[in-house]
């Protein structure tokens, strides 16, 4: 059994359901002290983060996860119990092998391989990590950004070890995601009795227009590494329940998924101006639910990653800065060149999680590899 696979399945065995980090700290912490790391805790509220840092000079590369995993779902429908890590047919199955504790086992496998051969590597070496990603995603990796903000502490280049391969191990990066801007609109009108439409406004009719406008609105049309801005509602609520009653009010709930190609501020201003133009007596309500995108074009780290992928599998990675949001949002405050790079994401929050076997010791060699081109190169 390789070091991988056998850090990755003691991770595996731990219940660490969102806030929970069940000792998957001090597992990966027991392994990185030796190496000269300084290990330094942060909790906040019922979330455990981890800051570990070998080295004191620049440029550091910092590779960035989480502990957590999300529920299990119906257990009887799982091959093997999801907390106990099995392998079948070169699989590794349990609830957070893709997502993200065998990244997690590569990163440290990755880091003990490179240290033993370049003791005397420039630069730092860092892992920020948390319990606190999968959930509400309040005091994880945001806490830790603010604490090493607020002592000036940077980072050059960070890689989270999120999965983002598609069809083979290395096929695809994220160098950038897009943010997210929720708003809750209420629009007011009169309520009363449907037989006698002269003596109401109906809210829902009344907001009709404006939301086919806002619908059918190109808010921008993305760029080179970003798809289109999207606008969406996500739910509409209005009425009493009763068939024969005009409602007072409608509510509507929706979310822009946007590119770097438009602002948080530029949305609301485009969005308000529509409502205001079709007279709507409106309250509006925008909560900034997952943050502002990021983005990290081509450069030191990409060039790295890419060459270093192309060495271990033969394969051009594709950028991408398709699907949700991950803590790379925060991370992208306090370090210029951020990306994901991790296993493949076929089975990530299903029933029977899974990762290759081989795949964890190919990902060990690709952050292995990253680390000689940035620390050594």
């Amino acid at each position: 059994m390789s070091d991988t696979l056998a850090l990755a399945k003691q991770l595996i065995a731990r219940h660490s359901l969102t806030p929970v980090d069940d000792g998957c700290l001090d597992i990966i912490g027991a392994r990185l002290a030796p190496l000269g790391f300084k290990l330094e805790k942060m909790r906040h509220g019922e979330v455990d983060n981890l800051w570990v840092r070998r080295g004191v000079a620049a440029p550091v590369v910092c590779f960035a996860g989480h502990t957590d995993v999300v529920p299990t779902g119906p257990v009887n429908q799982w091959g093997s119990d999801p907390f106990t890590p099995s392998v079948r047919d070169g699989m590794l199955y349990g609830r957070g092998a893709a997502d993200m504790k065998g990244s997690l086992a590569a990163f440290v496998t990755a880091i003990e391989r490179f240290v033993a051969e370049h003791p005397q590597h420039k630069g730092s070496i860092a892992l920020l990590l948390t319990s606190d990603e999968e959930g509400i995603a309040v005091d994880g990796t945001v806490r830790v950004v603010e604490a090493l903000r607020d002592r000036n502490e940077k980072l050059d280049y960070c890689i989270v070890g999120e999965p983002t391969c598609v069809a083979k191990l290395g096929d695809t990066i994220k160098n950038g995601r897009r943010g997210s801007l929720s708003g809750t609109l209420t629009v007011k009108g009169v309520q009363g009795h449907i037989a006698y439409p002269h003596l109401v406004k109906n809210p829902i009719h009344l907001a009709a227009p404006a939301i086919a406008e806002l619908a059918a609105t190109e808010w921008d049309k993305g760029n080179e590494y970003f798809p289109p801005t999207s606008w969406q509602i996500s739910n509409i609520h209005g009425g009493t329940g009763a068939t024969n009653v005009v409602p007072g009010t409608v509510e509507i709930m929706f979310n822009f998924r946007h590119s770097t190609a438009s602002t948080v501020e530029s949305l609301k201003q485009r969005v308000h101006a529509i409502l205001d133009r079709h007279g709507l007596e409106y309250e509006l309500q925008w909560e900034q639910s997952s943050g502002k995108p990021y983005l990290t074009p081509r450069g030191d780290l990409v060039d790295a990653v890419s060459d270093s992928i192309k060495q271990v599998t033969g394969l051009d990675t594709e950028l991408s800065t398709s699907g949700g949001t991950s803590d790379g949002r925060f991370i992208a405050d306090i370090c210029p060149q951020v990306l994901e790079l991790g296993p493949l994401n076929a089975t990530i929050h299903k029933i029977d999680e899974c990762v290759a076997v081989d795949d964890l010791d190919r990902l060990a060699d690709i952050y292995r590899l990253t680390l000689v081109k940035l620390l050594t190169e």
